[in-house]
């Protein structure tokens, strides 16, 4: 009979918590790289104020 070493499977509390905190990091590090792609981004704007007068719809739902 050979003896066989006892895997440990359980995670220690250092071991899960480290992951948790490292997954953590990086999630904030994500979402911050995206917010910088995003503002680096030039979205189209509009040239110049759109000014229309609607007052006389306002007069026509009295």
């Amino acid at each position: 009979m050979t003896m066989q070493l006892k895997l440990n499977r359980e995670k220690s509390l250092k071991q899960s918590l480290t992951k948790s905190v490292l997954k953590g990091v990086l999630l904030v590090v994500f979402v911050l790289t995206i917010f910088f792609l995003i503002e680096k981004i030039n979205f189209p704007a509009p040239e110049k104020k759109i000014n229309t007068d609607i007052t006389n719809e306002i007069i026509k739902l009295k």
